[in-house]
């Protein structure tokens, strides 16, 4: 079960694990169903909103019955907001929050009794603005941030079910979140985002390259790591401004 997982990194998480022969559910507030269309080999398309209790675990319910089961849980939905924090308004820490951490949290609680009934691995989509704040993302750091402990405590609360979980810390993906947030970054700042991911990462990610750890964290191959958060920035990290 994949969230946010009609377009952008999820999509290709999606496209990913289904290639590697799972059987896939896309969960999205939009889009799903035309998503697991797309994809096809028994894709199935469930409509959620991350923020909602009752929106979760219907889509918890679903997939795990039409799926049989449920092996592997990827938490990816997300939102961005650019602003300086003291200009942030409440409306907008609050939805980062919600959709961010409150929603990777209540997928993760209506997802684990599935989980542990035969053991599986969860895979969360953090940032490396989780693991170093960054100017004008500083509401977006802390609900990453937080994503990483709460992968670090679900590794250790589920270990002795068999069930292993670790985050992916992707630095710049070209996807329409971050073409979205290219545009509020020269307003804010009066320079060029390509020029700055240039200078700091190189170039941007591609979707594939961060599906291609997904499927490997929940592979067999990785059954030695858990509880980790891995940073996907070409290096950028090394040398943050």
């Amino acid at each position: 079960m994949i969230t946010g997982g009609h377009r952008g990194i999820g999509r290709a998480i999606a496209e990913a694990f289904t290639a590697a022969g799972a059987r896939v559910a896309i969960a999205d507030i939009e889009g799903a169903d035309t998503a697991a269309g797309e994809i096809g080999r028994g894709t199935i398309g469930i409509s959620c909103d991350v923020r909602s209790s009752t929106s979760v675990a219907a889509a918890v319910a679903r997939a795990t019955t039409e799926l049989g089961g449920l092996d592997i849980l990827v938490n990816n939905a997300g939102i961005a907001v650019l602003s300086p924090l003291h200009e942030l308004s409440e409306e907008d820490f609050d939805s980062l929050v919600s959709v961010n951490l409150r929603g990777t949290w209540l997928v993760y609680k209506h997802a684990v009794p599935a989980l542990i009934n035969g053991g599986g691995a969860i895979v969360n989509i953090a940032s490396l603005a989780g693991m170093a704040a960054f100017p004008l993302l500083g509401a977006y750091s802390g609900t990453k941030g937080g994503i990483v402990r709460l992968t670090e405590a679900m590794a250790l609360e589920l270990r002795e079910y068999g069930v292993r979980a670790n985050a992916i810390c992707p630095g710049f993906i070209d996807t329409n979140m971050v073409q979205g947030s290219s545009d509020a970054f020269a307003t804010i700042t009066g320079g060029s985002f390509e020029q700055m991911v240039t200078a700091v990462q190189g170039r941007l990610g591609t979707p594939g390259e961060i599906a291609s750890l997904a499927t490997y964290l929940a592979s067999d191959s990785a059954s030695l790591l858990n509880g980790v958060a891995i940073i996907a920035d070409c290096g950028m990290n090394l040398h943050r401004v």
